[in-house]
């Protein structure tokens, strides 16, 4: 069964501005998918007359490990991060600081387009009492089209401070009602607010349908729809956000109202991470608020809280970056971190950032430009949080603001919007996913196919695979679970160490009962990877079964790698495996921010299970596998010279096809990040075809949440 996607939920949460993770943690609580241990029970058997059995639930018994060895990783990265920051001592110290972080947040960001004419044009203008609205349409890359309010102070002469607001995840984008009050707040106190609809929000949805809404609920859902299978042609949806911030801000020094020796950035949310990418990557602004984001990814980490895939760059924890490294880079301008009380954005990480900075603000000669505000409420961008904007950018500017925020009229959407329709997509805009499938496209045409070591050199690179030990991986020998139903007499598990903190869940099977290191004496054997629990497709999957009745004179072992079935994560809330945000999502995302691709982790497990067989004296070893399992299997295929057959069933048929087709249906964690740069599956499956590979129903873009 697949999880629900609760559109009405989803909707409630963006409308209310619960904002970005609302939605995870509302679907925490009410559970949003079944727990895959209850999808992959074995089927019903009759025992007696008539009596029904009980389900035999699959097992789960290291439920903590992929988190236990997350936290490890990412407090490593955070104990790198912290002695470089701890080894400044100077000013000359910190001005280099701040150069590695811009350098450091460039590699992870990657090359910008160049950029190509606006084209912008204001649609309607709106005069209220001190201020104007002027409705904006521009386009931040060919044919590819942003919208925006721009809020201009009419009160008093000369030019005006410029702010570029960006919104967090409100269904109605620029329109919710903490967005526009911070913006129309600026406008009131005489400075310029150029408030921008995220791709996806407002009326720039990506997936329309009839009614011109978002045929995925908007927001979030669209992120990461379009988000995910950006890291196969090496694009980063963070970077798309940043570039339309930056094209917003090219307009905004157009205009003749603006004095851009005063220019900020804030947001909310969403839009604080946008803030906080924006100052590492923007060096034009002077200013900074971002609210409801700046933590650290250690607490990120160790309170289980998925973000959208812009909110995850690709290799910042492998740079020891952290959210502070954002702020550093635009040292020492002013910049204040809002925070809240009751925020799931951890503020005791707030605080920790704030420290770090100060330090570093401290040695540059300028402690007072670093500030941290704690409003007393939930995530949001309240009146208390905003106020405290207002009076950070006043000293900024020069513009003094006032005690409280003024008395404010929130719009009705309609006025607000832009394009006659409400979206984008009815006045010609591409979307996104044509981007990425035009780029996939291009790459196909110039990427030449890879054979041999050539080949295998690239899975090795592209796959971040550390060096494989020169001895066999231990293990333990885990206790029985008990009768399991497998077609053998007996079983025997083993926990392989495959890395620190990480084991591999083999199960043997035997003709007698077996609690003992592994066997010896036979040089056949099949090992079989898991779709998404050894164990229940042992009992019950035809493609097992007919691969131990085909293979009599082998020993069969099947294999759940790390995150999957035996050690399936129960993290990010209850029964969240397959959620949009569940704990599958989770370590993919942050292993793409480790620079360590899960495939890649998953591909080492099988490695070093190949290679303790091996040692057992297996000397012709048939390696299987089906579903998401194949994937790592057909890698470690293409590397190991201990495996003589191969047969892959439902395998993913190309990266290209996931990349091409917006509606496709994989998980985050079977995208190999810049994998289409170098080479496609097709070609591994050719190399595989020396080692007897068969290929069974490969499954296409719209078949990977089978």
């Amino acid at each position: 069964m697949e999880p629900s996607p609760l559109p009405r939920r989803r909707d409630f949460l963006q409308t209310t501005g619960l904002g970005l993770m609302g939605w995870p943690l509302l679907s925490s609580v009410l559970g949003t998918a079944e727990s895959v241990l209850a999808q992959t029970a074995a089927p019903t058997t009759k025992a007696g007359a008539g009596a029904a059995a009980a389900p035999l639930p699959a097992l789960n018994r290291f439920p903590r490990m992929l988190q236990d060895w997350l936290v490890a990783e990412v407090r490593a990265a955070e104990a790198r991060g912290n002695a470089r920051r701890e080894a400044l001592k100077t000013k000359a110290d910190a001005e280099a600081y701040v150069k590695s972080a811009q350098e450091r947040i460039r590699e992870c960001f990657g090359p910008l387009p160049e950029k190509t004419p606006l084209n912008a044009q204001v649609t309607k203008t709106l005069e209220r009492d001190g201020y104007r609205i002027e409705n904006v349409v521009f386009e931040s890359r060919p044919g590819y089209k942003v919208t925006g309010n721009l809020y201009l102070p009419t009160k008093g002469k000369g030019k005006v401070p410029g702010v570029i607001g960006v919104c967090g995840h409100s269904l109605n984008g620029k329109a919710a009602e903490a967005y526009q009050s911070f913006a129309q707040g600026l406008a009131r106190q005489g400075q310029a607010c150029f408030l921008v609809d995220p791709v996806g929000q407002g009326e720039r949805f990506q997936y329309l349908n009839e009614k011109l809404g978002s045929r995925l609920g908007g927001g979030t859902s669209e992120h990461n729809q379009m988000g995910v299978p950006q890291a196969l042609v090496g694009e980063f949806l963070g970077t798309w956000f940043v570039w339309d911030a930056m094209r917003a801000l090219d307009y905004l020094i157009t205009r003749p109202e603006i004095d851009t020796k005063h220019l900020g950035i804030t947001g909310n949310s969403g839009g604080g991470t946008q803030t906080t990418w924006l100052c590492g990557m923007e060096p034009r602004f002077t200013m900074a608020a971002p609210s409801c984001f700046v933590t650290t990814f250690r607490r990120d980490a160790e309170n289980e809280l998925p973000q959208d895939m812009e909110q995850c760059p690709p290799r910042v924890l492998a740079q020891d970056l952290d959210h502070c490294d954002f702020l550093a880079a635009m040292a020492p301008k002013p910049v204040i971190i809002l925070a809240q009380e009751k925020d799931f954005f951890d503020n005791r990480g707030s605080t920790e950032s704030y420290e770090r900075l100060k330090k570093l603000y401290t040695l540059l000669g300028r402690p007072e430009n670093i500030q941290l505000h704690i409003g007393p409420d939930p995530h949001g961008y309240t009146q208390s949080n905003r106020e405290a904007m207002y009076q950070f950018f006043g000293k900024a500017t020069g513009i003094p603001a006032v005690a409280a925020e003024p008395a404010l009229t929130i719009e009705k959407d309609e006025e607000l919007l832009c394009t006659p329709k409400g979206q984008v997509a009815e006045e010609g805009s591409r979307t996104l996913m044509t981007f990425t499938k035009e780029r996939a496209e291009a790459l196909a045409a110039r990427r030449k196919p890879l054979t041999g070591d050539a080949l295998r050199k690239a899975v090795r690179q592209v796959l971040r695979l550390p060096a494989v030990a020169d001895t066999a991986p231990d293990y333990r020998i885990l206790r029985s679970a008990g009768q399991r139903k497998y077609p053998a007499k007996g079983y025997c598990t083993y926990a392989v160490e495959t890395e620190p903190l990480i084991h591999a869940l083999v199960t043997r099977l035997s003709d007698e009962a077996l609690t003992s290191r592994l066997p010896r004496g036979q040089s056949k054997a099949v090992l079989y990877i898991s779709h998404r629990s050894a164990d229940a497709e042992l009992r019950s999957d035809p493609f097992v079964q007919e691969l131990i009745a085909a293979s009599p004179d082998a020993a069969v072992f099947a294999c759940d790698v790390r995150g999957m079935g035996d050690s399936q994560p129960d993290t990010c809330g209850a029964n969240q495996f397959l959620g949009r945000y569940g704990s599958h999502y989770f370590y993919a995302a942050f292993s793409q921010m480790l620079d360590r691709p899960l495939p890649g982790q998953r591909a080492f497990d099988v490695l070093r299970v190949l290679q303790l067989l091996a040692d057992a004296g297996h000397t012709e070893i048939h390696l299987a596998a089906q579903g998401w399992g194949a994937l790592p299997a057909a890698f470690a295929a293409v590397l190991s010279p201990q495996v003589k057959q191969v047969t892959l069933k439902h395998a993913l048929s190309s990266f290209h096809e996931l990349a091409v087709h917006e509606d496709q249906q994989w998980p985050a964690a079977v995208m190999v990040p810049q994998v289409l740069q170098h080479f496609d599956l097709p070609e591994c499956y050719a190399a595989l075809k020396a080692q007897n590979l068969q290929l069974i129903e490969p499954w296409g873009a719209a078949d990977g949440m089978k």
